[in-house]
């Protein structure tokens, strides 16, 4: 099959546009359009339905259009490879985790990583879904939870925990809690339990939610929590290791504890030899190294 034609074909079913797609190639909307027409008669298939508003993928342009991408998947990461065999530390890497530990911890330390490596562009992907490293949907992941997916790199970075936490105008205004059974007095801010997250959390989450507390406010990430526990809303469950950034929050009956949510770094292995992924490994190291030696200071270790 000829690869030019591929490569073609590929950027009309992402564009969904001839005339976009010889934009982006460099080439007439004609040249574009006979090389489709000599894939397809090549194929004995018909790739597209055309209609006046564009084009849309047959059932076969479907699957030849999933087979296009994971060779442009494949090929990105030879491409990544070849660059990072120079010393340099440069180009694209992209980063996904949490939307609770990219706000609250990643993000904040960033500045440092483009201070040592000002060429390195970082896209940082955050959501709640598991990416899939080996189809190449990230480049490096940090996760609450050991990686399943097969050919990766993984290592633990450290723990975290679920607690308790409230501001100071918030108890001075509402109490405090000495008991489970405090907390029909007070709102809980968390995650819902059917929401994506730890199963740590989840299990502390349904804990505490069989006092039967009155008031809740349920929010998809822990962002989200925290805004509402700064803004005195009430005593919202959080990750520890927020209380290095915000030190004026205060732990709410320090019995309660989620246990210890392990959090990894992984990789594909064959990025194993990546610059950039070496550079953003170390660096992630040496923050979490400065972050747990901050928490002792605190006494929240």
């Amino acid at each position: 099959m000829d690869w030019d034609k591929l490569r073609i074909f590929h950027a009309v079913a992402d564009a969904g546009s001839l005339t976009h797609a010889g934009d982006t190639l460099h080439l007439s909307q004609s040249a574009v359009s006979r090389q489709v027409r000599a894939l397809e008669e090549s194929l004995n298939a018909t790739l597209f339905h055309r209609h006046a508003r564009g084009l849309i993928l047959t059932e076969q342009g479907e699957l030849l259009f999933d087979a296009t991408k994971s060779m442009t998947k494949r090929l990105d990461a030879a491409a990544a490879r070849i660059r990072d065999s120079e010393e340099e530390v440069f180009g694209e890497l992209r980063v996904t985790t949490t939307i609770g530990f990219g706000t609250l911890w990643l993000a904040p330390r960033l500045p440092k990583l483009y201070e040592k490596y000002p060429d390195l562009n970082i896209d940082l992907m955050l959501e709640e879904r598991v990416l899939d490293l080996p189809m190449r949907e990230a480049d490096v992941a940090i996760r609450m939870k050991e990686p399943s997916q097969a050919d990766l790199i993984r290592k633990r970075l450290m723990s975290v925990h679920m607690r308790l936490y409230a501001t100071p105008e918030y108890i001075e205004q509402h109490g405090g809690a000495e008991t489970m059974s405090d907390l029909a007095a007070h709102r809980l801010i968390c995650q819902n339990i059917n929401s994506f997250q730890v199963g740590a959390g989840a299990s502390l989450v349904q804990q505490l939610l069989s006092n039967e507390i009155p008031s809740v406010l349920y929010v998809n990430n822990y962002f989200g929590v925290l805004q509402a526990v700064l803004h005195n809303l009430g005593i919202g469950v959080l990750p520890d290791y927020v209380t290095q950034d915000f030190p004026q929050l205060v732990r709410i009956l320090p019995e309660v504890d989620s246990g210890e949510v392990p959090v990894f770094l992984a990789y594909p292995e064959e990025l194993r030899q990546s610059k950039r992924i070496a550079a953003f490994r170390d660096f992630v190291q040496e923050e979490i190294i400065t972050h747990r030696k901050q928490l002792r200071e605190l006494g929240n270790l």
